[in-house]
């Protein structure tokens, strides 16, 4: 319980891989606060969950898509819990399609999202790190930001843009004592992939070295780890967790 006075925010923790680095960070000791869009019940599950444990967890429901919200959950997380030392940008959609039927809000979504929510709530948190010349973020971008996959031209867009921001975000802030750093899944076990008919997924894991999907836990034990100081030497680097794909 090394961490138990550092306090994390995490953007879509209340399901998949953003519930379970909500979990894992808890687990070792950090103050974690969760934002969610439409999942109330779920979102109180886990805290009414954490509470169980002794553990501290606060969700707050919020639109990564509005910048304004970002800057009011901070602000209120910071009060609740005390300055936020780790940001993990997790929140983010999908609204696959071909391109030439891709309709222009699947587009504006997908980006405002992805790549907005991620700028929102890095702008809300950055100064504050900077003051205190100390803090790590953590971004979940996706394999399909590095080597883009049929269908996901607008998620494949967003996931590479924040993959740039993660890079210059990094030379800018090194001199603050401030890692940035983003985390790359492949075909994670969530409920999104529990909705892929079978033969699609063998086609899906047949492009996986390692045969099979990974886990959202094996995703935010990666995530802790470049939270710890383990990691204080690692800054700007996008680390798959993908068994090979990439």
């Amino acid at each position: 319980m090394e961490n138990d006075s550092r306090v994390a925010l995490v953007t879509g923790g209340s399901r998949g891989i953003g519930k379970a680095i909500v979990e894992e960070l808890a687990a070792l000791g950090w103050k974690v606060g969760f934002t969610y869009s439409a999942s109330g019940a779920i979102a109180q599950e886990i805290v009414q969950q954490a509470s169980g444990r002794a553990l501290t967890v606060k969700a707050y429901q919020a639109d990564v898509k509005n910048y304004d919200r970002a800057a009011e959950v901070t602000a209120q997380m910071e009060q609740e819990l005390g300055p936020i030392d780790l940001l993990v940008n997790n929140a983010g959609i999908k609204r696959d399609t071909a391109l030439y039927r891709m309709e222009p809000e699947a587009w504006r979504d997908v980006i405002d999202t992805n790549l907005g929510g991620t700028f929102n709530y890095c702008r809300a948190v950055v100064y504050g790190m900077i003051k205190r010349h100390s803090g790590t973020i953590v971004n979940i971008v996706s394999v399909s930001g590095i080597i883009g996959l049929s269908g996901q031209t607008n998620y494949s867009a967003s996931k590479a843009g924040v993959i740039g921001f993660t890079k210059a975000l990094s030379k800018e802030v090194a001199r603050f004592d401030i890692r940035v750093n983003a985390v790359a899944p492949g075909f994670i076990e969530t409920d999104m992939l529990g909705t892929i008919p079978e033969d699609a997924k063998k086609k899906m894991f047949a492009q996986i070295p390692m045969g099979s999907p990974g886990t959202p836990r094996q995703v935010a034990q990666v995530v802790s780890f470049l939270a710890s100081p383990a990691a204080a030497y690692i800054t700007g680097q996008v680390l798959p967790v993908d068994g090979g794909m990439v």
